[in-house]
This record gives C-alpha cells, structure tokens and sequence, in this order.
C-alpha cells in the first residue's frame, strides 16, 4: 500500500511538470534525491535536505532538526543543499564547505537574510553538536546570488530551483535561461520516470 502511495505521488508529481504548472514537493525531493545519488558516484560529495527541513528550521531550531544528521557528517561533504519553500515560490540555499560561503539562489533575485542566518546557525551548532568544537564562523560568508538566470514568469520557480541545484552539483557555470523551460520541464519528466539524470 505505502509503495502504491508513493507511486500516486510521483506520478501526480510529475503531471506539475507538464505545461505552466507550479511543482510540488514530491518533485522537488524527488529531482534533488536523483542528484544525491549522481553525488556518490562523481563529485562534489553532496548532503541533500528535503523540503520538510527549512520550515521546521525555522520553526524549532537545530534541536528540531539535529537528528536528521545522526547518520550523517555534514562536514565531510562538499556542498549542502537545501529546497526552500516560501508558501508559493521556491529557491535554494547551500553549504559550501569547501568556500566557507552559505549561498541563496532566488530566480525573481529575492533576498532572504533571513534564511542565510538560521542557515549559519544552524552549522554552528551542528558543529558543536558533532564535532564538539565550535566553528570559526567569522571565516564564512553568506551571500544572496545575484548572476542568475532570471524567471520572466510566475510558475517555473521549481524548474529554476532543480536546475540551479543541478549545475552546482557539478560545479558548471548557469548557461540557462527562461527559454530553456519548456525543455528542462520535459527533460525532467524522462529523467524522473526512468530514474537516470541525463
């Protein structure tokens, strides 16, 4: 049964790739999860947090979030990618631990300070919780990317946040733009229903 739910979800998933639709979180971790697993077989190493992590950040704390790390050395990775949802809109933040930087990536350039900060926080004590040491914070930088390729519309926010993931998974520049949506949507589509990223 619980296969079956799965299976209802990604398929209902998918269909927001189709056309001018708003994708759904099932997408999101479903894309993200895909580019995890490319992670462990070519670098950078990746730890990838589902969409469910930001908002309960917020909410609670790194004490409501610490143990989604119990298993996992965050510091040993290259990048940490987040999926933010802001109600109607998503972006993404990462880690990098090799720049010391916390990045924002928002395709209608937005900013969002306040993620950047409960995001250092959050590393903070993740260190201290795991490497029982502080971390020398000061050394990072936290940055609202502004080079971006742009959204021109009001529904391919989740297309722009998987792809700009995807390029910084494996280190290429942003050689995209609006006019490559309607391929990205269908190119997503193939990759997710045969679980392999072109």
């Amino acid at each position: 049964k619980q296969w079956y739910q799965r299976r209802v979800a990604i398929t209902a998933g998918i269909n927001t790739l189709k056309d001018l639709t708003w994708l759904n979180d099932e997408v999101i971790n479903f894309y993200f999860n895909m580019l995890l697993e490319r992670s462990k077989k070519a670098p950078p190493k990746l730890h990838i947090f589902n969409t469910f992590f930001y908002p309960r950040l917020l909410k609670v704390g790194h004490q409501g979030v610490a143990r989604w790390t119990k298993k996992v050395d965050i510091f040993s990775v290259d990048i940490v990618m987040i999926p933010i949802h802001l109600g109607m809109h998503w972006c993404l933040a990462t880690i990098d631990m090799r720049k010391k930087t916390i990045s924002y990536y928002d395709s209608l350039l937005g900013n969002n300070h306040q993620c950047l900060q409960a995001l250092k926080e959050y590393i903070a004590r993740e260190h201290d919780l795991r490497k029982k040491t502080p971390l020398d914070i000061t050394q990072w930088r936290l940055v609202v990317e502004k080079d971006l390729p742009e959204q021109m519309n009001g529904c391919d926010c989740g297309v722009f946040t998987c792809k700009y993931a995807d390029y910084l998974s494996q280190d290429k520049p942003f050689d995209f733009d609006q006019n490559d949506m309607p391929y990205f949507r269908r190119r997503m589509i193939w990759e997710m229903v045969n679980k392999t990223l072109l």
